[in-house]
C-alpha cells in the first residue's frame, strides 16, 4: 500500500497525447516523514503516522512527540494491513515518486463547511406551495413531532450544520506527476476546499527514501574533503 498526505491546490485540466482534455485536481503532496510506527504488540494495531509541513510554535505535547524531528503542521495515520511486510522506520521520507502515472487511488478529505442550513438545502425538501395565504413558511420543514408519542423521533431530518464531513472518493486515476514541485494531478474532483488536507492511498509497494538522519549526514562533507576543495579553489585563483 502506498500513501501520502497532501494539500488540495486547485482544479485545472491536462491535455493528453491523444488530444483529449482531462479535468484534474492539483494536489501538493509531501514531502512527508514517518513520525511514528505503531505495532500490534504495543498499540494493538499496525499503523504508520506521517507528518507534513512545518509549524513555528508547537505545543509541549506535539514537541515531545516529535522530539528530534521537525515540528510538522499536519499529522496523518494510515492503517497497515497484516500482509504488508514493509520495513518502516521513524524518519523515513515519502515523496510523490512513490506513485506512478495510471495508479488508481483513493482520496480522503473533509467536505466544505456550509454552516447552519435549513431542510431545503440540507435535505432537499420541496418546501410549501407559493399560493395566496402562505406567509413565512415557504421553506419550513412542517410537523416533526407526531401527536401520539408526543416527541420527535431520533434521526428526523431537520435543519442543522451542513458540511465538514469526511468524504472518501475511490477509483481516481493519477494522470500526471511533477516530482520537481511535489504535485500530483488526480483525475476528477477531490473533496474539500482549497488548501484542505487530503490523504491519497493507492495499492502497490511503498518505496521510502533514506531517513532524515541519514540525509543530513550525507549532506555534510568530511573536514578532509572540505580542505581539499579549498586548496583546489586557491590553485585556480593563482592560475
Amino acid at each position: 500500500m502506498k500513501f501520502i498526505l497532501g494539500k488540495k491546490i486547485e482544479m485545472t485540466q491536462k491535455f493528453m497525447a491523444n488530444g483529449e482534455v482531462v479535468p484534474v485536481t492539483a494536489v501538493q503532496a509531501g514531502p512527508c516523514f514517518v513520525t511514528q510506527v505503531k505495532n500490534k504488540e504495543k498499540d494493538g494495531y499496525r499503523a504508520i503516522q506521517i507528518g507534513l509541513g512545518s509549524k513555528k510554535k508547537p505545543n509541549k505535547a506535539l514537541a515531545g512527540h516529535l522530539k528530534g524531528m521537525e515540528n510538522f503542521r499536519e499529522l496523518g495515520e494510515f492503517a497497515i494491513p497484516e500482509d504488508d511486510k514493509g520495513a518502516y522506520e521513524r524518519g523515513q521520507k515519502i515523496t510523490v515518486s512513490v506513485f506512478a502515472k495510471g495508479d488508481v487511488a483513493k482520496v480522503v478529505g473533509t467536505s466544505k463547511g456550509k454552516g447552519f442550513q435549513g431542510v431545503v438545502k440540507r435535505h432537499g425538501f420541496h418546501g410549501a406551495d407559493k399560493t395566496h395565504g402562505t406567509k413565512d413558511q415557504l421553506r419550513h420543514s412542517g410537523s416533526v413531532g407526531p401527536k401520539g408519542p408526543a416527541h420527535t423521533f431520533k434521526g428526523t431530518r431537520m435543519g442543522g450544520r451542513m458540511g465538514g464531513d469526511q468524504i472518501t472518493v475511490k477509483n481516481l486515476e493519477i494522470v500526471d506527476i511533477d516530482d520537481k514541485n511535489n504535485l500530483l494531478f488526480v483525475k476528477g474532483a477531490v473533496p474539500g476546499a482549497r488548501n484542505g488536507l487530503v490523504r491519497i492511498i493507492a495499492p502497490g509497494e511503498m518505496k521510502f527514501i533514506e531517513t532524515a538522519k541519514e540525509v543530513s549526514k550525507n549532506e555534510e562533507k568530511p573536514v578532509e574533503n572540505q580542505a581539499a576543495d579549498k586548496a583546489e579553489v586557491k590553485k585556480e585563483e593563482i592560475k
